[in-house]
């Protein structure tokens, strides 16, 4: 089987190249990456030279590059996104094109010139919105707070339009927050790691009671990997781990395996629209396809900040003023 992944040279995106190779030895891995904000060619130096992976640089947003490859492919793993809320903010244009009409230019490629392909559009738990209490089904409808989510939840749309309308083959995943190696400094945990070694102030949007349901990227692989193998066409699977846990629990968790002062701690000024709880019911993916997650919480975070201690060299020429800087969406333009 040949599947083409966007976005592999990402967090996610690379992880599950490799994940996918481990997993399936006679499926061929073609990995399209523009190679922008998020992706970085050394997350997959290790598979490189691997004859069953391909690399082409290109934007998921080219019809003619995108045609040409999805013709090649019996599957399409959509991950490439513009994924930092905080961005989503200072320039929602970016999350429009990549998110919406990069998913657009996959569709109509399949519709087209592949009507057989498979689509998994990767998605995420945002497009719910604020769980206030309980946790969200696939039924739930997507209620969007901010212009990353909207972007998201618009893709969805489009994917699932395409199922009714032109009967293609497409099935969509919905996970909650990621973490693990090769995430870059912009998102939470990294950016406290890296923070706190550098013994820096480390910023917490408002009260830090923002809670976030936590998984490991490589249980997140498993499960995309599992809905690509078995999900219905026109279904929608949430992916949970059910870790939900405070910002500024995190925040202490992290200060702790580093040992380090919880005085570096520093609540800084909330950014628009920032949802206060998400939460996904994933029975549904657990009980029809029998994925379930298999890192424990604080093991996972573990290995995580000691992956952060081990690859400086990988994480150092990311790690700028502006990428850590406290409160990103106020920097505009500069950005």
């Amino acid at each position: 089987m040949k599947v083409l992944v966007t976005g592999g040279l990402g967090f996610i995106g690379s992880n599950f190249c490799r994940h996918m190779l481990a997993k399936y030895p006679d499926y061929e891995i073609i990995n399209v990456d523009k190679v922008g904000i998020g992706a970085n060619p050394a997350n997959l130096h290790d598979i490189e030279n691997d004859k069953r992976y391909t690399f082409i640089k290109g934007d998921i947003c080219n019809p003619q590059l995108m045609n040409r490859l999805i013709h090649q492919v019996d599957a399409v793993v959509n991950i490439a996104a513009e994924t930092h809320v905080d961005r989503s903010i200072v320039d929602p244009n970016v999350f429009l094109q990549n998110n919406t009409l990069g998913t657009f230019t996959i569709l109509e490629g399949i519709r087209r010139h592949n009507h057989k392909a498979r689509l998994l559009q990767v998605s995420t738990d945002e497009v719910y919105g604020e769980a206030s209490e309980g946790s969200f089904t696939e039924n739930s409808p997507p209620k969007p707070s901010n212009p990353y989510s909207a972007s998201k939840a618009a893709a969805d749309m489009f994917v699932l339009s395409y199922h009714k309308t032109f009967g293609l083959n497409v099935s969509i995943t919905r996970c909650t927050n990621n973490f693990g190696p090769y995430q870059m400094p912009e998102k939470l945990i990294p950016k406290t790691v890296i923070r706190a070694l550098r013994d820096l102030p480390i910023p917490i949007y408002g009260k830090g009671t923002n809670i976030r349901d936590w998984i490991y990227v490589t249980d997140h692989c498993e499960a995309i990997s599992t809905v690509l193998e078995k999900g219905e066409p026109g279904e929608i699977y949430n992916v949970s781990a059910g870790n939900e846990v405070t910002n500024i629990d995190i925040v202490k968790k992290i200060i702790s395996i580093l040992k380090k002062p919880e005085d570096l701690i520093t609540f800084v000024e909330d950014r628009p629209g920032h949802d206060t709880r998400y939460s996904l019911d994933s029975s549904k993916t657990r009980k029809e396809l029998g994925w379930k997650p298999k890192a424990t919480f604080q093991e996972a975070l573990e290995s995580t900040v000691e992956w952060y201690l081990k690859n400086e060299h990988w994480w150092t020429p990311f790690a700028t003023d502006v990428i850590l800087h406290p409160t990103p969406w106020k920097l505009g333009g500069s950005r």
